[in-house]
């Protein structure tokens, strides 16, 4: 193997929002031998960024689901997706029509449309500052990387299914979360972001192993040599894997790199 890729949330991260210092540590070794650590999560990359700082060793990071290609010592942007304004107003309006919370993301702030517990619930989950601007169809005035919107999981159900037929081929609508549709441009994926740093980085994909637990995650988990889910991920997308590791609060990426690629010398 020379490179690992790794979802955050519900993957690395354990349920409060940590990562493990026996984790670090297993990166960090992996990293030492030659391996390419990378992460790939939905969050921006503000939210990102406190979590590649505190592992240290980070190659590359991708945020926003594709949208963004970050280098990860100096955080300089190498890559970036974005919705034209009419695409992204016409996602607005589909937030609108189902009268659903929604938001969009400009540096380390999240725009919402609606006062309610999601945005206090994202600001806290995010460390990321939310500020109310009312309907998003009046305050989108540029391109942007990403829409979110919040709901109820059968009400997300449901609009997932009426926006991946009304998007088709004109954006990629994804959920990390039971309750988020999240819409991206439609060459931003995780695997796609991911192939194309393969190509910067020279790495080959056939030797490479990534974790995830989500929807958002399948692009990735397929487009690696070996897709790991962790025992916690989505029945749905298991079908897709090679391999299950422990949870995400067992420590599973860590454990099964430790085990398959470290020889077992990181001690917990």
């Amino acid at each position: 193997m020379n490179a690992v890729i790794f979802d955050l949330d519900d993957t690395v991260l354990r349920d409060d929002l940590t990562i493990s210092d026996y984790s670090v540590r297993v990166f960090r070794a992996l990293h030492s031998k030659g391996f390419r650590i990378i992460i790939a999560s939905g969050r921006s990359q503000f939210s990102m960024k406190p979590y590649v700082d505190q592992i240290g060793c980070v190659d590359a990071y991708i945020s926003c689901n594709g949208a963004e290609i970050w280098e990860g010592a100096c955080h300089r942007l190498m890559h970036q997706e974005l919705f034209s304004v009419d695409l992204a107003l016409e996602i607005a309006r589909f937030a609108e029509k189902h009268s659903c919370y929604a938001q969009v993301y400009e540096g380390g702030c999240f725009y919402f449309n609606q006062y309610c517990p999601w945005a206090t619930r994202y600001a806290t989950f995010t460390r990321l500052k939310g500020v109310y601007v009312g309907r998003l169809s009046e305050y989108i005035h540029e391109p942007r990387n990403k829409v979110l919107l919040i709901d109820q999981e059968d009400r997300i159900a449901q609009m997932y299914e009426e926006a991946t037929a009304q998007f088709k081929d004109r954006a990629s609508v994804t959920c990390s979360k039971p309750v988020y549709l999240e819409f991206n441009p439609v060459n931003a994926t995780k695997g796609k972001a991911f192939e194309r740093l393969c190509s910067v980085l020279n790495i080959s994909r056939e030797d490479t192993v990534a974790f995830g637990d989500s929807l958002n995650d399948l692009s990735m988990l397929t487009t690696a040599g070996i897709g790991v889910t962790v025992a916690n991920g989505w029945p749905v997308i298991r079908e897709y894997c090679d391999d299950v590791c422990l949870s995400n609060n067992e420590d599973g990426p860590a454990c099964y790199l430790n085990e398959h690629f470290l020889n077992g010398e990181v001690v917990l």
